[in-house]
């Protein structure tokens, strides 16, 4: 397993451990202030994303804290189960502000790109993987970092916010049926989801535990602003909304976020995404949202951008996807 990586003298490193979800979140509470990420993660949001039966953390993260026992940074390693053409292994980390400039993040990424090699070597040798990081345009430091680790941009992704005013109409389509999600439907818009992924860049087939982990089992999740559409009262197209209560607490409202939105390929043409998302965002301004965002490929392979500009989405930051890539490994 990777080693500890070397970082100035005094600290010390060891794995995340569950109750270290305050400290973590007040550390990206404070470089949020510098990295501008738009992003704001309560303690109960780090437990969903970090304690779960996808995640270990004793292998798979780093907590560094000073001799007094300050938390100076942290590092994961996460890799869900499923992939298509790639495993993807997500590397994520941050130094508090107070301690950057000093090695530590170098330090963090070093690990993190052994660890991720070993990840890659452990679970899927036999097909390639990519080690990514995401990286918004405003954290200038995390990019020379990752610049001069050798990765490679690979994606460009929109972050995109519209008011909860004018409103979009919904269309009318014939033969379809706009409904709120359902908990009865959860398996069923889970299947669908596959299916209207399939052609998206670095998609999966989402398995039970992941959807009820990471998806529709969120706390932030909202099935009474989320819309599905029904063709002989089976789902064609869905939006999954989440108001994230971190966000609302930074902002001092409330915005619905829409996490998943798909049509499936033998639905589309029809203005099903425009329909249920212009139902969802009607229900979320009565509700009293008052804002909605997104984030979307800027290369989406369904032409999803334009279809958000025209739904009055604007694009607020970016975030790349810088990547090494491993091939796979063949075994003798």
């Amino acid at each position: 397993m990777a080693d500890f990586p070397t970082l100035p003298d005094g600290l010390t490193v060891r794995p995340l451990a569950a109750d270290d979800v305050a400290d973590a979140s007040a550390l990206l509470e404070a470089a949020e202030e510098l990295d501008d990420t738009g992003e704001h993660w309560s303690p109960d949001d780090l437990t969903e994303w970090w304690v779960n039966d996808l995640v270990d953390l004793e292998r798979d993260s780093l907590a560094v804290t000073s001799p007094d026992g300050g938390f100076v940074a942290w590092a994961t390693v996460l890799a869900l189960p499923t992939f298509r053409d790639a495993f993807r292994i997500i590397l994520e980390a941050r130094v508090h502000p107070a301690w950057r400039d000093r090695g530590i993040g170098c330090g963090l990424l070093a690990w993190q790109l052994e660890r991720g090699r070993e990840v890659h070597a452990e679970r899927h040798p036999e097909s390639p993987a990519v080690l990514s990081v995401e990286v918004y345009t405003s954290m200038s430091s995390l990019e020379g970092l990752v610049r001069r680790a050798g990765l490679e941009q690979e994606r460009w992704y929109f972050v995109m916010e519209r008011p909860l005013t004018d409103l979009p109409a919904v269309p009318a389509v014939e033969g379809v049926q706009l409904v709120p999600f359902s908990w009865d439907r959860d398996d069923e818009v889970r299947r669908a989801h596959n299916a209207a992924f399939t052609k998206h860049h670095g998609s999966a087939d989402r398995d039970e535990t992941t959807w009820r982990t990471l998806f529709t089992g969120q706390r932030a999740f909202r099935p009474e602003l989320s819309s599905l559409a029904l063709v002989d009262d089976a789902v064609v197209a869905y939006a999954l909304a989440y108001v994230f209560e971190a966000d609302t607490a930074a902002n001092g409202y409330e915005q619905v976020d829409f996490g998943q939105i798909g049509v499936l390929p033998a639905a589309r043409g029809r203005g099903l995404a425009k329909a249920i998302i212009a139902t969802s965002l009607r229900a979320a301004a009565e509700r009293g949202c008052r804002s909605a965002g997104l984030q979307v490929d800027s290369e989406n392979v369904t032409g999803a951008l334009r279809l958000y500009e025209g739904l009055g989405f604007t694009k607020r930051r970016t975030q790349v996807s810088w990547t090494r890539a491993l091939p796979a490994v063949v075994s003798q």
